[in-house]
């Protein structure tokens, strides 16, 4: 099976990103339209309903940097969150404690990234750990 190009991919997840993930519940796009590069990106995650995360946005930055997709980006929250895969120092997403950052395989793109996030947020050991104040940031 022939590999897509780097940009001809981001192109293709731009695309679909600013259409709107499945229920809105998840999005993402460049922060800067002039990146001709595709590596700055912005996310957002509203926090699943029937948790601790109801009625929150999460912000999150994103990079995909010259090896994606081969090599997962690198993703931090702006919005702080207490949830296990996130470091409470920095904001970053650890890849060996979210699955889909730690068994990454090409296949995937920042939708299963931000989707697979979002399931963890309503995951039972996650959904009603103690947050810290709407509004704060890393």
């Amino acid at each position: 099976m022939a590999k897509v190009p780097r940009n001809f991919r981001l192109l293709e997840e731009l695309e679909k990103g600013e259409k709107g993930i499945g229920d809105g519940s998840c999005s993402y796009g460049l922060e800067d339209g002039d990146d001709l590069l595709m590596t700055h990106w912005n996310g957002t995650i509203i926090g699943p309903g029937h948790t601790v995360h109801e009625n929150r946005i999460y912000s999150l930055s994103i990079e995909c940097g010259p090896e994606y997709p081969d090599v997962p980006p690198t993703i931090k929250f702006i919005s702080r969150v207490n949830v296990p895969f996130v470091n409470q120092h920095t904001g970053e997403v650890e890849t060996t404690r979210l699955g889909v950052l730690a068994r990454w395989n090409r296949n995937y793109s920042l939708e299963t990234i931000l989707v697979e996030m979002r399931r963890e947020m309503a995951a039972s050991a996650n959904r009603k750990l103690p947050q810290p104040p709407e509004g704060s940031t890393f």
